[in-house]
């Protein structure tokens, strides 16, 4: 659901939850997390009332959208994986589409037309395993249940979750360095507790990583690179 009938246009997703949360999307959108009993003029005011910082923070993440990458792919092209930055090799034999190899990444030419279902691919298989080694380690320490974790497209999020515990994480979390990748894990996990950004929910997040702003600041300022 979307409201535009005043000075800040959003996106409204109601819920069973009690707080209202207010999100800026990197592609600048907005988007709102509301009681379902909640008046819409009640929220269309509390919007409004946060329209400098919300105007300062699309200003930013447009900034910094100018910095995104498009990448080719042809041989010494650079592809992120994990926080470092990879050379594309093609190549006309090799068992697999793509592969991490020697410093290289090594695709087949003949998959290059097709290169970025190729890496999106790549991304989501790796990230099956090691997100789940770090979900499963994280839950832990933070005492919640989680349900199923998936590796999927979710446009300007890095992750998601619901009520049943389950997660969504987006494959280009796996361009990230770990460190970030256990802050994006761990932000998620502390939703299952806290499903807003209250002093109680970052509370949660500092038991476990104390530097989670420098994390959390490196993603900022990242985030727009972190693409195909």
């Amino acid at each position: 659901m979307k409201s535009s009938k005043h000075l800040i246009p959003y996106n409204l997703k109601r819920s069973h939850r009690k707080t209202v949360s207010i999100y800026v999307e990197r592609d600048g959108e907005v988007m709102v997390m509301a009681p379902k009993d909640l008046p819409d003029i009640a929220i269309d005011e509390l919007v409004d009332s946060r329209a400098s910082s919300i105007f300062k923070h699309q200003a930013e993440l447009e900034e910094l959208n100018q910095v995104r990458k498009v990448r080719e792919a042809v041989n010494g092209e650079s592809y992120l994986y994990l926080g470092r930055n990879y050379r594309l090799e093609l190549v006309e034999k090799q068992e697999v589409p793509l592969k991490l190899k020697d410093g290289y990444f090594r695709l087949l030419k003949k998959k290059a037309a097709n290169a970025e279902k190729v890496f999106k691919l790549f991304y989501k298989e790796k990230g099956t395993n090691r997100i789940n080694a770090r979900v499963h380690f994280y839950k832990k320490l933070l005492g919640v249940t989680t349900g199923k974790i998936r590796i999927i497209e979710l446009q300007n999020r890095w992750a998601s979750c619901n009520p049943k515990g389950d997660l969504n994480f987006h494959w280009k979390c796996m361009m990230a360095p770990l460190k970030v990748l256990d802050y994006i894990v761990v932000h998620e996990l502390a939703h299952l507790l806290h499903p807003n950004h209250s002093e109680a929910f970052w509370n949660e997040v500092d038991k476990v990583l104390p530097d989670y702003r420098e994390r959390k600041e490196w993603l900022r300022v990242n985030g727009a690179e972190m693409d195909l």
